[in-house]
């Protein structure tokens, strides 16, 4: 079995609500607005402010990205939504955190505005497909994602794959072997892609379960591959990348469990698992936008600007209240919103901050782990060109430009549909592409000048498009800067990230792509589907309610599952759980 390379970068907006949690708590308060009730709006004068009922159940929700937003979709959706009191806080200007639109460029010689890159939607992504389908706002999902296309992948030395459109390849073949036999590695030999076979039993063993990600968390995914014979060249070429623009750190610093379930669900679900639609605009506008107007109109509050500064307890367990300062029209006015029930919608970067910062949090042991959780630096670009470049595949994931920094890049012009008119001052037609391109695990470029950027940028596209790229010229250029941005799936950390019900404070809940969950999904699907989690469990709601189930595995999967599980019960006595695991064997 052959995993090509999955480039599922786009885990960055799962926990774009990462700011939401202040880096830093003031040393002294100034006076706190008291609002009874999560609903509000801050002003000066007390007429003005919005309170509802107060038998109302009040909801808190910290980040508005998609694990936020998914939580107040399910819950003001509701048949409990009349006794529900619902608000969204978020630190961003706009709702959607990190993955907002609204960047400027350098030179402000554009009137369209950036968004920190490119949002694709997977196969698997059963649940967003959903809701987009059936929001009232979206009037047709074709309106909003492009169609299904090759992608390309690519080194300094040229293309080195080609991603087909899978479900369009026939016939229809067992995952992994359609993988194989489909994907087109244009330099990878035969025997170096036949290495990674072995993996098939670390596949087959691991099930996502807790066992099964306590037990290969232990171990990072290089050594994996290297204790299983994977060449040298089948993990530098295949899955050095696939880790970096997946789980946005090299092999050597990313857990194999994490890693597994990635590569499961991005690639190796079924045939059809990388089959990709982007969103054919920013995802901000096209999106989020709708999204609001809808939650808008259940009943949900949102407000914007308002960083979450602190928390007042009621007992040692029990969240009273949330602390935050909202910034409108320059000034910065600080509030506290009542609360009965608090979701947590944020990352790792985000929880770590929050044990460092908030001493009524930090009692906790559960709370204390969080500040082993850490993030990784992205840095988005785009830029802006004088002429049409002709880029053989509008979404491409590449490596081996810098050492240890994944990379992908993007034609912007093909995939949002835009007119190349050189005269026009249209808005919706450019005088040139649009191209962006976006580095992951990438601290060591974020600390360059946006000129310096701009040239390096510039150099890896001439690299990728030769001649036609150097003959262009940089119009403009956005350059967006994100440290700390993602989640950092580092070997050990399974036990340090949050379940979607806090143990030691009853009415804390979490949500997001760093929660732990047997769904099974990754990134923006898990961050969605995690959210739904924490809403039934804050509505006393049937596990599993109102989410779509992964597929179950293909016959040869389970049936491989089967197999191993049969002899470890045999081995563990009658209980697979005590019988030895392949990493114990690698060990």
């Amino acid at each position: 079995m052959t995993m090509q390379v999955s480039f599922s970068f786009i885990a960055i907006f799962c926990v774009a609500a990462a700011h939401a949690f202040t880096a830093q708590l003031p040393q002294q308060h100034n006076p706190i607005a008291r609002i009874p009730t999560a609903r509000f709006t801050t002003t000066n004068n007390e007429d003005e402010q919005q309170s509802s009922s107060p038998d109302k159940e009040k909801v808190v929700i910290i980040g508005a990205g998609w694990g936020g937003l998914s939580a107040a979709h399910a819950l003001a959706t509701s048949r409990q939504s009349s006794n529900l009191d619902i608000t969204l806080v978020d630190a961003s200007p706009r709702v959607g955190g990190l993955v907002r639109d609204g960047f400027e460029t350098i030179n402000n010689t554009t009137s369209a505005k950036a968004e920190a890159g490119q949002h694709g939607f997977w196969d698997n992504y059963h649940n967003i497909f959903s809701l987009l389908e059936d929001l009232p706002t979206i009037d047709n999902l074709d309106d909003v994602l492009t169609g299904y296309a090759e992608q390309g992948q690519y080194s300094p030395k040229g293309l080195e794959a080609v991603w087909p459109v899978y479900r369009d390849s026939k016939p229809q073949l067992p995952t992994g072997l359609a993988q194989a036999l489909y994907t087109k590695f244009t330099n990878l030999p035969p025997l170096d892609r036949a290495s990674a076979f072995p993996l098939v039993l670390a596949f087959s063993e691991f099930d996502d379960s807790k066992e099964a990600w306590e037990k290969y968390d232990s171990i990072s995914f290089r050594a994996l591959c290297v204790k299983l014979g994977v060449s040298k060249r089948c993990y530098q070429e295949a899955f050095e990348p696939m880790i970096l623009t997946g789980l946005f750190a090299p092999g050597a610093e990313c857990s194999a469990a994490a890693a597994l379930g990635m590569a499961y669900f991005f690639v190796l679900k079924s045939q059809n698992s990388f089959d990709v639609r982007w969103c054919k605009g920013n995802i901000g506008e096209l999106i989020f936008d709708p999204w609001v107007k809808f939650l808008e109109e259940e009943g949900v509050t949102f407000q914007t600007s308002t960083r979450v500064q602190g928390f007042e307890m009621e007992g040692a367990n029990t969240i009273s209240s949330i602390l935050c300062s909202k910034m409108e029209d320059g000034v910065t006015e600080s509030v506290a919103l009542d609360a009965d029930n608090v979701v947590f919608a944020v990352g790792g970067a985000a929880l770590n901050g929050m044990v460092r910062n908030s001493p009524q949090l930090s009692k906790h042991a559960e709370f204390r782990k969080f500040a082993n959780l850490r993030g990784t630096g992205v840095l988005a670009t785009r830029l802006y060109l004088d002429r049409e470049l002709d880029a053989p595949y509008s979404a491409n994931a590449c490596w081996g430009f810098d050492e240890g920094v994944g990379m992908t890049y993007f034609d912007i012009t093909k995939l949002h549909d835009l007119t190349i008119n050189e005269s026009s001052e249209d808005n919706n037609e450019v005088s040139g592409s649009i191209i962006e391109l976006d580095y992951y695990h990438a601290a060591s470029l974020l600390v360059m000048s946006d000129e310096e950027i701009v040239d390096k940028v510039k150099r890896d596209l001439d690299t990728i498009l030769g001649k036609q790229s150097a003959n262009a010229k940089v119009l403009d250029a956005a350059i967006v800067r994100l440290p700390q941005a993602v989640n950092w799936y580092s070997p050990g950390s399974y036990k340090n990230m949050p379940d979607a019900q806090s143990f030691s404070v009853n009415n804390a809940f979490f949500c997001g792509d760093i929660v732990r969950s047997r769904h099974g999904s990754w990134s923006q699907e898990k961050a969605y589907v995690t959210g739904i989690e924490a809403a039934n469990l804050i509505l006393g709601r049937k596990d599993g309610s109102g989410i779509i189930p992964l597929s179950a595995d293909e016959p040869h999967v389970a049936l491989g599952r089967t197999a191993l599980t049969t002899a470890k019960t045999f081995l563990g006595r009658g209980d697979a759980n005590k019988a030895p695991s392949l990493v114990d064997f690698l060990w």
